[in-house]
């Protein structure tokens, strides 16, 4: 079954990385971008029919090793 996460930085975390993206998008001519914030995204196939299951070890997976939980949020956005 694949999982997918998204893992971005917290709101209060500077994201350099977006600014200099935004900042590309303006000189692109994008003038009307007010923010941009760069994240990861995982999907995952695990070996596991039970959709709830399946959730918890990406959910674990997050917590221990996707996401620095210090300065990073987790999402689990799906099952396939």
């Amino acid at each position: 079954m694949k999982i997918s996460a998204i893992i971005t930085l917290k709101k209060d975390v500077l994201d350099p990385q977006g600014k200099v993206i935004q900042q590309a998008l303006d000189g692109m001519g994008y003038k009307n971008v007010e923010e941009v914030r760069q994240g990861k995204y995982f999907e995952i196939d695990v070996k596991e029919n039970d959709p709830n299951k399946a959730k918890e070890i990406v959910e674990e997976m997050c917590k221990k090793l996707l996401a620095n939980l210090v300065i990073e949020n987790y999402k689990i956005i799906g099952t396939q």
